[in-house]
C-alpha cells in the first residue's frame, strides 16, 4: 500500500509587520498570493516574493510557500 501526494496548488505568503500594539508587541499581517504553479522552483517564488516585498510600505518578516496536494492510495 503506497500513498503518494498529487500536487494541486501553491500559495506565496508574505508576512509584514504593520505596527505595534499598546503593549509594544509587533502586529503582523499576511499577504497571500494564490494560484502559484506547483512545479515552480522555490528560488523563483522567493525572488518574486522578494520583489513584491520591496513594494510594500511595511517591513517584511518572512516569505513562505504553502503547498497543498491530495494524498492517494495506490
Amino acid at each position: 500500500m503506497a500513498v503518494n501526494k498529487v500536487p494541486q496548488n501553491s500559495k506565496l505568503v508574505i508576512k509584514v509587520q504593520t505596527g505595534v500594539n499598546t503593549a509594544g508587541a509587533a502586529v503582523y499581517r499576511q499577504r497571500t498570493y494564490a494560484n502559484i504553479k506547483s512545479d515552480a522552483a522555490d528560488a523563483d517564488i522567493y525572488a518574486i516574493g522578494n520583489g513584491i516585498a520591496g513594494l510594500q510600505k511595511h517591513s517584511t518578516e518572512s516569505i513562505s510557500r504553502v503547498d497543498s496536494g491530495e494524498l492517494v492510495n495506490e
